[in-house]
């Protein structure tokens, strides 16, 4: 199955969905329900009534029904004014609210709500005349479809959740019920699907992020304000250090800049004008300044490149920074690590001449791969280019050039890649890459963006070898790029279970009794004197004793329930014997005291 196929199997699911529902709750109203990923939603108001897990079952014998019925799904158009009387009467006044902004504004109302779900039968930006809708058995809907033909070629579907969800996306509107659920071409694929989400909450970052106390959140500090534990830092500062470290091998220096900052700065980068609703606001009680706290960092490391003459010899100038932004995000987006108001960027910034953007774009591919081909998640790339929308700066030619280059680079170090227009952020493209996780999710990581913007509208210069003023070109950078959305990937794609070098607590002593105790003292002594070859430089062990009296078993249901790599057990044969009993993932086995700094050193 295609695609387009998939697409309008789905769709027409979604409106089996609402016409199930309107069978159980006549007085149902109905908002959109468009196609996503792995299946489909429906906004539907009931009122009073709340739809609950315990009602999927319900739900779901409805809609076999009319997929077993096998009723056509037939399309037909209706004038617009006609189309909002059929709303009226049949007490859908969300449907009504649509059609009469499409009587207005024709298909922008369309693009701002990004479903599929408005009957356009008119092209442009003008006002349309007929909208079309699509009908099986007794429900009408409002539609652009596609759909299949008969309800009987829907595949396998099951409903997963309910969620609150505001009409339009805006709070100030009514709040409806989203019913979720996933559909396929085969219960195979179904299966499949399902046994993955139940691995992922196994994996859940918020679960494990708990269990092995890596962050907290508190609701005197806030909503979206994660506070990370004495081991949760341990993972956040293993990150950090390993990506500086890739980026500093291609000569980027380390710079600093404060959180706080005046408005005017990003109203001259452009942020305020693509953002201004996300920034926090900050007031000063000296002066009249208007502040905000800082939401991104390029604009702050203008400034420090700006803040001395440049040659073309100065350049390539790069800046590394490692610090946290604020942003407003809205309450109800917020979810553990994933979207968060404090988020900390592994950010870089490369201020070059023309000819150097492909020898720096390629140093910075180089380092992605290499960070994510460690932690064994598989990349590919997708280039994100602007749309045809107004939300862009600068000019068109700069924007082709910037594109092709992107795409150059790309290609030229043979990445997988797809192409999407829309992605790209309001001052250049970007070659966005897409992380595989162990159970198959992707997820968006590093980004490379070209930006021939941002150093024009600050004015940036460096003299060239005739003297003559020139504009540097700008090439942004992170390769974890939030690093709280980076663990939530990187926490669910181990499971918790971090390797050596990268684990908060690395190794842990379990003792058998305390006659051993003399004998742990000379185990830690070589502990100490062990630094570990892994990508992180200088990463000393971090070990810890469990010498409680306690039964073994205990403390190695504990130390495993933890997810500590690497358990030594000691007792007395073991003192006797002059080694260490190691327990890991792999197995059991024995190693001499004189051995285990070199067996350390290839776990």
């Amino acid at each position: 199955m295609n695609d387009e196929q998939l697409h309008a199997m789905r769709h027409s699911l979604a409106h089996i969905t609402a016409a199930a529902v309107q069978r159980l709750w006549p007085e149902a109203k109905f908002g959109v329900g468009p196609v996503v990923e792995n299946g489909f939603y429906y906004d539907i108001d009931l009122g009073e009534v709340k739809i609950s897990d315990a009602n999927f079952a319900k739900i779901e014998k409805e809609m076999r029904g009319i997929i077993n019925y096998g009723d056509d799904f037939e399309r037909f158009e209706m004038p617009i004014d006609q189309a909002i009387d059929w709303a009226r009467e049949n007490n859908q006044p969300y449907k009504e609210e649509l059609l009469n902004d499409l009587k207005r504004s024709g298909t922008t109302v369309a693009k701002d709500l990004d479903v599929s779900e408005l009957g356009l039968a008119a092209d442009g930006e003008a006002a349309v005349e007929n909208v079309s809708f699509y009908k099986n058995g007794n429900f009408v809907d409002l539609c652009r479809g596609p759909h299949v033909h008969n309800t009987k070629d829907v595949g396998v579907f099951k409903l997963l959740r309910v969620a609150g969800a505001y009409w339009r996306g805006k709070e100030t509107n009514p709040q409806m019920q989203r019913l979720y659920g996933v559909a396929f071409a085969t219960q195979e694929e179904l299966d499949q699907y399902l046994e993955r989400l139940e691995q992922a909450k196994l994996r859940d970052h918020r679960k494990l992020g708990k269990e092995l106390d890596l962050y907290t959140v508190s609701p005197l500090v806030g909503a979206g304000l994660p506070l990370f534990t004495p081991r949760g830092t341990v993972l956040r500062d293993i990150f950090s250090q390993y990506s500086n470290q890739l980026r500093q091998a291609f000569g980027f220096e380390k710079v600093w800049t404060p959180h706080i900052t005046k408005t005017s700065l990003y109203e001259t980068s452009g942020h305020w004008a693509k953002f201004g609703d996300e920034l926090f606001l900050v007031t000063s009680q000296e002066t009249d300044d208007k502040m905000a706290l800082k939401p991104m960092n390029c604009p702050h490391h203008t400034q420090i490149y700006a803040s001395k003459p440049r040659s073309y010899r100065d350049l390539p100038v790069r800046f590394l920074e490692t610090t946290t932004d604020y942003r407003d995000e809205k309450t109800g987006e917020l979810g553990g690590l994933n979207r968060v108001r404090s988020l900390t960027q592994d950010d870089s910034h490369v201020f070059c001449r023309s000819d150097q953007i492909e020898n720096e774009i390629n140093s910075l591919l180089s380092s992605a791969r290499e960070l994510y081909g460690t932690i064994d998640m598989n990349l590919r790339v997708r280039l994100s280019y602007r749309d045809s929308g107004d939300g862009y700066l600068g000019d068109q030619s700069l924007w082709d050039s910037a594109q092709a280059q992107l795409k150059s680079a790309v290609l030229s170090n043979d990445l997988e890649y797809f192409e999407v227009e829309g992605e790209a952020a309001f001052y250049g493209p970007k070659i966005d890459f897409m992380a595989m996780d162990a159970i198959g999710r992707e997820h968006q990581v590093a980004t490379v963006q070209l930006d021939f913007v941002q150093p024009g509208r600050f004015g940036l210069e460096y003299n060239d070898n005739e003297g003559n003023s020139q504009t540097p070109v700008m090439i942004h950078c992170a390769l974890l790029g939030s690093i709280e959305r980076f663990l939530s990937v990187y926490i669910e794609h181990t499971g918790g279970w971090f390797p050596l070098w990268a684990a908060p607590e690395q190794i842990r002593i379990l003792t058998i009794n305390d006659t051993v105790l003399d004998y742990v003292e000379e185990i830690k002594q070589v502990l100490t004197g062990v630094v570990l070859m892994t990508p992180v430089k200088y990463n000393e062990l971090r070990y810890t004793v469990d010498s409680r009296n306690e039964s073994l078993g205990k403390k190695i249901r504990e130390a495993t329930s933890w997810k500590i790599p690497v358990q030594l057990i000691i007792g007395q044969q073991d003192k006797d014997d002059r080694q260490v009993s190691v327990r890991t993932q792999d197995g059991e086995t024995k190693v001499s005291l004189d051995a285990l700094a070199d067996y350390l050193k290839q776990v």
